[in-house]
C-alpha cells in the first residue's frame, strides 16, 4: 500500500488490532502472512534471496514461509503494543547476558546499541525504556507526513525519543548530545539507508551497512553493545553481546562494524526465520563491484 491507503491502514491498525483478543489477532495475521507468501511478490522474493545465503535450498521455502509469518507477527504485536501492560511485556521478555547492559549503563558514558531487523525491535525498545533508561533512535521519514507522525507518536508512547533520518538537520547532532549525557541510543544496523555505508561481511558475504553506530560510539566514548532478537513461543529473546572495543581511524570503524555484523550473523544463522530483511543489503544484489 502507498499514500492515503497505507496511512489509513496503519492508523486503523493501531486503534483496532489491540481491541481484539491476542489469539484472534495472531491467527488473522498468520492468515494474511500465508496469502502474502503464496502470492510470492517482490518482498517475499527478496527475503528468499537474502535467506538463501544461510538456509540450504531444501529448507529454504519453509523458512521463508516462517519468516513471512514472523514479520507479520511483528506488525500484529506493534499494533497491540500501545495497549499492552508493561508488566506483561517485561514478563514475556527473556534477556540473555543482561549484566552487559546493566554494567554499561552504570558506567555513565552512554551506550550505542546496534540491532538487526530481527524479532520485534519496538518491543525491545519498550523493554529498554522501562528496564534500563529512555532511549533515542532514528526513524526513516515516511510519506505522507501523517504516516511518519503516526510512527513517531507510537514510539514516543513507548518511551522513545525519535529523530528523523532526513528532512532536517543531521541526526548525528542530537544523537551525539544524547549519548554524551550518558544516554542510550538504539539504531538498526544491518541495512544502509544513506550514501555513507561501508562494506563488511554479513553471513560471510559482502554487504553494505551503516557506519553510524561505530562512529557515534567512538566519538562519544560510549559502549558499543550489539543486540540480537528472536522469538521463542510467546516470548521474545533479547540477547546482549559483549561490547565491541573501539579502534582508531577509518579501518577502525570498519573493524568495529565487522564485529557487530559477526554478532548479527551468528544470531541470523540460529534463527533465520526471525530476520525480516526484505530489502537489498548484499553488495552483489546492489550491482556494486566488490
Amino acid at each position: 500500500m502507498t499514500g492515503r491507503a497505507a496511512t489509513l491502514g496503519y492508523l486503523a491498525g493501531w486503534r483496532l488490532v489491540r481491541m481484539a483478543p491476542e489469539r484472534a489477532s495472531r491467527a488473522a495475521f498468520d492468515r494474511i502472512a500465508d496469502r502474502v507468501h503464496a502470492a510470492d511478490g517482490p518482498s517475499v522474493q527478496r527475503l528468499r534471496a537474502n535467506l538463501s545465503r544461510v538456509v540450504p535450498a531444501p529448507e529454504l521455502d519453509d523458512v521463508v514461509h516462517a519468516g513471512v509469518r514472523s514479520y507479520f507477527r511483528y506488525w500484529c504485536e506493534s499494533f497491540r503494543l500501545p495497549g499492552w501492560p508493561m508488566d506483561d511485556l517485561v514478563r514475556r521478555t527473556r534477556v540473555v547476558d543482561e549484566p552487559v547492559i546493566r554494567e554499561a549503563a552504570a558506567a555513565g558514558k552512554g551506550i550505542v546499541v546496534p540491532l538487526p531487523h530481527m524479532g520485534n525491535w519496538d518491543w525491545a525498545g519498550a523493554w529498554a525504556c522501562r528496564e534500563v533508561q529512555p532511549l533515542m533512535t532514528v526513524a526513516e521519514r515516511l510519506e505522507p507526513a501523517r504516516l511518519y507522525d503516526g510512527f513517531v507518536r507510537y514510539r514516543a508512547g513507548l518511551g522513545m525519543h525519535v529523530v528523523p533520518l532526513t528532512g532536517g538537520p543531521s541526526p548525528m547532532l542530537p544523537l551525539l548530545r544524547w549519548v554524551k549525557k550518558g544516554g542510550l541510543v538504539c539504531l538498526l544496523g544491518d541495512r544502509d539507508l544513506s550514501s555513507t555505508g561501508i562494506e563488511v561481511e554479513l553471513l560471510g558475504e559482502a554487504a553494505r551497512v551503516p557506519a553510524g553506530p561505530a562512529v557515534l560510539a567512538r566519538r562519544t566514548g560510549a559502549a558499543l553493545v550489539p543486540v540480537t532478537l528472536s522469538y521463542d513461543g510467546p516470548q521474545m529473546v533479547l540477547r546482549f553481546h559483549k561490547p565491541v572495543p573501539h579502534a582508531d581511524g577509518d579501518a577502525g570503524v570498519v573493524a568495529m562494524t565487522q564485529q557487530v555484523m559477526d554478532a548479527f550473523s551468528g544470531a541470523i544463522r540460529e534463527r533465520p526465520q526471525d530476520w525480516h530483511m526484505m530489502q537489498r543489503v548484499f553488495t552483489a544484489d546492489l550491482g556494486v563491484r566488490t
